[in-house]
């Protein structure tokens, strides 16, 4: 197997990270998931695809990976912690937006409007005690953990929100063969 992607992949969450502690002056560099989501041209120009991921496209199947991939780190390390109380800010209408260019104080002022969050940092060792480039970064991957277990929703354009619910009619008609593998790697 080949290690372009992950190695230019790796080169890019890097350098976007750089990239905002300069503009920024932070003097901590920390990647964070927003950076993943930057390098997806790094990841699409890698990609080979078959008949079938012609079909969804390059960025559709790189977001997929990066949702998966993230899936897995946080049911790692959170595989029992409680998020209702994060989910429901977000169900009563809260919304977070943040980029990949924003600075870590304005990730972390974000974030500490949901209560609980700052409690599931310590699992990823970002407490209190650790500089904001940290906490800002696992505060994201647990936004984005909530979002890769269809917990939350997030889009470009309004950030992370309550998920859509469906009405009941499209609830009658759900396919539920696609749920059986729902946590099978659908990609090599």
């Amino acid at each position: 197997m080949s290690q372009r992607l992950p190695i230019s992949c790796l080169e890019n969450v890097l350098s976007n990270a750089e990239r905002r502690a300069l503009v920024t002056g932070e003097e901590v560099v920390v990647p964070r998931v927003a950076d993943i989501y930057a390098a997806l041209p790094a990841i699409t120009g890698k990609l080979e695809l078959e008949y079938e991921g012609e079909l969804k496209g390059p960025e559709t199947i790189a977001r997929d990976l990066i949702r998966q991939a993230i899936q897995m780190i946080f049911r790692q390390y959170f595989p029992t912690a409680d998020f209702k109380q994060i989910v429901d800010w977000f169900e009563m209408g809260g919304q977070l937006k943040f980029g990949d260019t924003d600075s870590s104080a304005t990730v972390l002022e974000a974030i500490e409007k949901l209560q609980g969050l700052d409690d599931k940092l310590d699992a990823l060792d970002a407490g209190p005690n650790r500089p904001p480039a940290v906490r800002a970064s696992a505060g994201e991957m647990i936004l984005e953990g909530l979002y890769s277990i269809d917990k939350i929703s997030r889009s470009e354009e309004r950030g992370y929100t309550a998920p859509e619910r469906k009405s009941a009619a499209q609830e009658l008609y759900r396919d539920y063969t696609m749920e059986r593998n729902r946590y099978k790697k659908p990609l090599n």
